[in-house]
């Protein structure tokens, strides 16, 4: 205890973008510069998931804010779809309904996934066929945050960062009294009908009630043409062209496999929420709750068999969700403290895996609680911060055939602190956190299989960090930071078949703290019709935790004490030396005013390179791309047309395949129809305006699951 209160005393701290604070959404007068969505008319974006007002341009790491149009340009039924044009986000794309935001390279244990600043409290981070319990259909603005920015959040945000936020604990008393909002769309793709709404009431001065929810239904996925590669229908032709085994149950049709185009089988989906808040609203403080339901059914895009012995399931998941959240602020009249928050959630999960006669294959069952205290200080002159302490505990529990883990539990207990010294040209950031983990996990009476045991670990990390403005326009910054994570539940005790990654997953209760070295350059230009980011970025690992497949043998022996069959291919995690190193970037400058529209041209790009020492490059690495558009913007007509191009993934695990270039055009028009109603809004959008066959290298699925075909969507939202 004595290390922590030193540690915390200290003056190192993380970069400041790193706390929920939607209560100040409303954008400050910028010192200079415009939003990348309109570079000459509005002011740089306030970031909402930081202790104190701060403009996007400040934040010495890479981060994205979506909100209004170009929320409803990019909504899709996931936040990883929904995020997937944003510099340096990719997609694990595990179908249409299951796709996890992957920042940087990083997925699963490194990228948190919150809503309003508290975990999803799901097991998304499990599998990469397990949906975000999220829906963007109610958010009303999505924060990225990637690099050191994003740890004060958990050592598991090594990669970033996403912050999804939602009105569903009011933050204002409403002027009218009311305020409403709502959303639809249909999307031609999957046969998309969705549709979202949201409403708050007072009562009297202080009391604030709130009601919302939506509900999506899609059909199976239209897919820009096979659904398996040209090498997977290459094996499953060689397969049709063999004798059929007398001994098979139910033997497969090889050729029909290899024929299955134009629509992606068993991708189909319905979810629904529901939720309901309320606040109290004074002048020194908010007291607000929550409760929400979700309750979703989607398949899985069926891996489809190309050989002999390979099995071939479609299964369905049926997920329910039941949430309560809490948050809380109070103005302490000054002194030392400014503020003091509250922000805390529990849930309890459940999902099965159901069979394709309706039975439950494995049901999952979680429950967790997350809370955040966030003590902000009073500014003194240059000088300002925050601490605070973060509480996490998961209760997870496998059932039924595929019950790779074992019944676990994970307590992790975090003390932070950051501080900012703001000298004008020259801003100084430092960060620290200090985390404790307790992990445990208890086989099956009759099943020996499971490491019988708890581990503990205690992990240190920071970063300091400076920025300096070396124009009136631009600004330059350069990170250090240092982060040692915990080996999650997962990674530790996994010992079992888990048909949803087709793989025989083990894990090793030895492990030690993962540990990084990061370092990241950044730039910033916003000025009068344009603007521009970028970060480069380079991570030393050590005891980098990563799957990689195995001898038959590792994997039959750790199954021996079970009795169990070894029968999908044999995956270890491993822990080793890694690098990782990349860049994004992104701009957009006004080309030209003619009458009342702004042309303004913008383009991304970004870049990964990741590498196992002594084994190779590191699975599932998405690969580089550009992105490129021109806008036509007025007050009430925007029309848009971009084109990205994903370049060849040559650089693969030994396990995976190449991923093919595509090229992607999209078209989008937005109309405020109502000159009256400027908070509604019609978004017409063609995506994949040819139709191509596109696959994501960091998808398990890429090889048998392509993204969505021609999509024409059409989207009505309204604000009252």
């Amino acid at each position: 205890m004595r290390r922590v209160l030193l540690l915390s005393s200290s003056l190192v701290l993380l970069p400041v973008s790193a706390f929920a604070d939607p209560d100040r959404a409303t954008p400050a007068p910028a010192e200079s510069g415009q939003a990348k969505d309109a570079p000459a008319q509005q002011p740089p974006a306030i970031i909402v998931t930081a202790p104190y007002r701060l403009s996007e341009t400040d934040v010495l790491s890479g981060t994205s804010v979506v909100t209004g149009e170009e929320l409803t340009r990019n909504l899709r039924p996931t936040i990883g779809e929904t995020l997937a044009r944003q510099p340096g986000v990719s997609a694990s794309s595990f179908g249409p309904s299951a796709s996890r935001p992957i920042l940087r390279g990083f997925q699963g244990e490194r990228v948190r996934v919150l809503t309003d600043g508290i975990g999803s409290i799901d097991v998304s981070n499990t599998s990469a066929d397990h949906a975000v319990i999220i829906d963007p259909l109610l958010a009303e603005r999505i924060e990225v945050l990637r690099g050191p920015s994003a740890l004060l959040f958990g050592s598991s945000a090594m990669g970033g960062v996403v912050n999804v936020i939602d009105s569903r604990i009011p933050r204002s008393v409403p002027e009218k009294g009311y305020r409403l909002s709502g959303i639809g769309t249909y999307g031609s793709a999957a046969e998309e009908r969705s549709v979202g709404g949201a409403g708050d009431v007072a009562v009297g001065s202080h009391l604030v009630l709130h009601a919302d929810g939506s509900y999506t239904k899609t059909s199976d996925l239209k897919i820009g043409g096979y659904a398996l590669t040209a090498d997977k229908r290459r094996q499953a032709l060689a397969s049709a062209a063999l004798p059929v085994d007398p001994d098979a149950e139910e033997p497969i049709d090889f050729a029909a496999n290899a024929a299955v185009r134009n629509r992606l089988p068993n991708s189909a989906a319905k979810t629904w929420t529901a939720g309901a808040g309320a606040s109290i609203i004074t002048d020194t403080g908010t007291l607000g709750i929550a409760y929400s339901h979700y309750d979703s059914l989607y398949g899985v895009p069926i891996r489809f068999a190309t050989e002999p012995g390979q099995e071939q399931e479609g299964p369905r998941l049926s997920v329910v969700q039941n949430r309560l959240d809490l948050r809380a602020e109070a103005d302490t009249g000054g002194g030392f403290l400014q503020k003091v928050r509250l922000r805390a959630g529990y849930a309890a999960y459940r999902h099965f895996e159901l069979e394709e006669d309706g039975a439950v294959g494995t049901a999952f069952y979680n429950k967790g609680l997350e809370g955040r205290l966030e003590l902000i200080q009073a500014d003194r002159g240059a000088w300002r911060g925050a601490s605070g302490v973060q509480y996490f505990a998961r209760d997870f529990d496998v059932q039924g055939d595929e019950a790779f883990l074992p019944k676990n539990k994970t307590q992790q207990t975090g003390l932070f602190t950051l501080q900012q010294l703001d000298m004008g040209a020259l801003k100084a950031e430092a960060g620290l956190r200090y985390e404790f983990t307790d992990l445990s996990a208890n086989p099956v009476l009759e099943d020996t299989r499971f490491f019988n045991g708890k581990r503990s670990f205690q992990a240190l990390s920071g970063s300091v960090g400076a920025s300096y403005g070396v124009a009136r326009d631009v600004r330059i910054g350069l990170n250090l930071s240092h982060t040692e994570r915990a080996p999650s539940a997962e990674e530790l005790f996994a010992n079992g078949a888990h048909a949803g990654t087709e793989a025989y997953e083990l894990g090793s209760p030895d492990f030690r703290l993962e540990k990084s070295w990061g370092l990241e350059a950044t730039v910033h230009a916003h000025g009068d019709g344009y603007s521009f980011d970028a970060s480069a970025y380079y991570n030393w690992f050590s005891n980098y935790i990563s799957d990689n497949q195995a001898p038959q043998a590792v994997c039959e022996a750790a199954a021996a004490p079970s009795g169990r069959t070894v029968d999908l291919p044999c995956y270890r995690f491993t822990q080793r030396d890694a690098r990782y190193y990349g860049f994004e970037a992104e701009g957009s400058v006004r080309l030209a005013q003619l009458g009342g529209y702004a042309i303004n041209l913008d383009a991304l790009g970004d870049y990964v390179h990741a590498n196992i020492v002594d084994e190779g490059p590191a699975p599932r690495i998405p690969a580089p791309r550009v992105l490129g558009g021109i806008e036509a913007q007025s007050d009430r007509i925007t029309g848009r047309l971009e084109a990205e191009h994903v370049f060849v993934q040559n650089r693969i695990a030994a396990f995976e395949t190449r991923t093919a270039p595509y090229t992607m055009v999209n078209a989008t028009l937005s109309l405020k129809p109502f000159p009256t109603m400027p908070g509604t809004t019609l978004t017409l959008s063609a995506n994949n305006l040819f139709d191509v066959e596109a696959r994501r290298a960091s998808s398990y699925l890429k090889d048998y699951a392509p993204l969505a075909g021609r999509d024409l969507r059409a989207t009505l939202r309204f604000s009252l």
